[in-house]
């Protein structure tokens, strides 16, 4: 159920900086996953804060504050890039680089999708705005507002509920790829799905 209440911008269109309150909705949404390096929020907070691209970042807010979080990468504009300097500075040296060099080639990497198709990425609600449709919003914004003809996204088989959200959203899967380092990770499948206009 979509709520009324969501109000959806782009970060670019902020007046203040805003880095450190998508990064505790990134760290809220990507705990499991960010934990491995640190146990601590606020360190987690603080190595990427800087690291979101603006251009393609949309927000969520609920009672002023931001709630959720979705970035339409393109082939041009990823949604993170990934700092060694800020990994290793916040992190520490080891788990800074290893961060550094699981990451990067998960968002540093060039898309190569046609320019018609934006790819959905970074999609996180803060733990207090969970079920209150702020990711449904976030989706209706984005696909009925961009121009893409295509959007496509990928999600770990194990991630029961965004699955069942996409597929609910109008997302249909065409291809799961294996991961590499699956214990690592937690997850055994990329599941890539697409909706198209």
């Amino acid at each position: 159920m979509a709520n009324n209440n969501v109000l959806v911008r782009r970060m670019t269109d902020y007046d203040r900086d805003v880095g450190y309150e998508v990064a505790n909705v990134f760290v809220d949404g990507y705990y499991k996953d960010l934990s491995f390096f640190s146990k601590d929020r606020e360190k987690l907070r603080n190595a990427f804060k800087g690291t979101f691209c603006p251009d393609v970042f949309y927000l969520a807010e609920m009672d002023g504050k931001i709630a959720g979080m979705l970035a339409c990468s393109n082939n041009r504009q990823r949604a993170m890039h990934i700092d060694k300097t800020m990994m290793k500075r916040h992190l520490g040296f080891v788990m800074g680089n290893l961060a550094y060099y699981l990451l990067k080639k998960e968002f540093n990497t060039p898309l190569t999708y046609p320019d018609n198709t934006g790819y959905i990425e970074c999609v996180a609600t803060s733990e207090a705005a969970r079920g209150k449709g702020v990711c449904t919003a976030l989706f209706q914004h984005v696909m009925q507002e961009l121009p893409y003809r295509e959007f496509i996204l990928d999600v770990a088989d194990t991630n029961q509920n965004a699955y069942r959200l996409y597929k609910k959203l109008g997302f249909s899967e065409f291809m799961r790829k294996q991961e590499k380092h699956p214990k690592l990770k937690g997850f055994n499948e990329r599941v890539y799905m697409k909706w198209t206009k």
